[in-house]
């Protein structure tokens, strides 16, 4: 049964704020605002604000390592699984300056997350611009919406072949069918992502179009 608590007063606002997270500034920041922010060892997600509104915090450069790591896959689908409302802040200005990456690779991954999860992503510029979001969604969440605060979220284990098919169907023009045949055929992602165009066509439903296409995102650097 999940442990709901409400504000003692009527304009208290009430924030769950993972355990980790009381080193950020995000936090402190929280707390000079007109709201009751408790630590807790929170399971899935960074934040909750209501019963319905889990969040998800990265800075740029944990954004890029969890993609790579394939982490980001895991959290959010927990996350969606036991909120209603999932959201992914992601904080910062430099995203596609913080590493050596494509800043295709990191778009991919973006689409997927929007797309295939549906889960809204909130860019912020700072920690107190994370606040103030945190704050003013809370606020819209308890006291204009009259929603309770509940402590939620179970992690599901997930197989690295589900992170692998996930990683995968974030490339344009793949879906979940054609990333398990790509897996099936190239073994693992690394070998789908290097793998030649003609190879890449050895693939049903892959095409000399798709297949340039493929090729062109992964190894194109963009100039913007």
């Amino acid at each position: 049964m999940e442990k709901q608590e409400v504000p003692k007063e009527e304009k208290e606002i009430l924030i769950f704020a993972d355990n980790r997270e009381f080193r950020s500034n995000v936090v402190k920041e929280m707390a000079r605002k007109d709201c009751i922010v408790k630590p807790r060892q929170l399971e899935v997600g960074d934040y909750i604000l209501s019963d319905r509104v889990g969040v998800e915090r990265k800075t740029c450069n944990d954004f890029l390592s969890s993609v790579f790591n394939n982490n980001i896959f895991k959290q959010l689908q927990d996350l969606k699984r036991n909120f209603k409302k999932p959201l992914l802040i992601i904080e910062g200005q430099d995203l596609y300056s913080q590493r050596d990456v494509h800043p295709n690779s990191v778009r991919g991954a973006v689409a997927s997350i929007g797309i295939d999860l549906s889960i809204p992503i909130i860019w912020t510029n700072s920690e107190n611009d994370t606040a103030s979001f945190l704050y003013w969604i809370a606020k819209r969440e308890q006291l204009e919406e009259r929603r309770t605060v509940s402590i939620r979220g179970k992690k599901k284990p997930s197989t690295l072949r589900e992170r692998q098919l996930f990683l995968i169907a974030g490339l344009p023009d793949v879906d979940k069918k054609m990333s398990e045949r790509l897996l099936r055929e190239f073994g693992t992602p690394e070998a789908v992502f290097n793998a030649k165009e003609e190879e890449l066509k050895k693939v049903r439903g892959i095409g000399d179009k798709t297949a340039s296409k493929l090729r062109k995102i992964l190894t194109e650097r963009a100039n913007d």
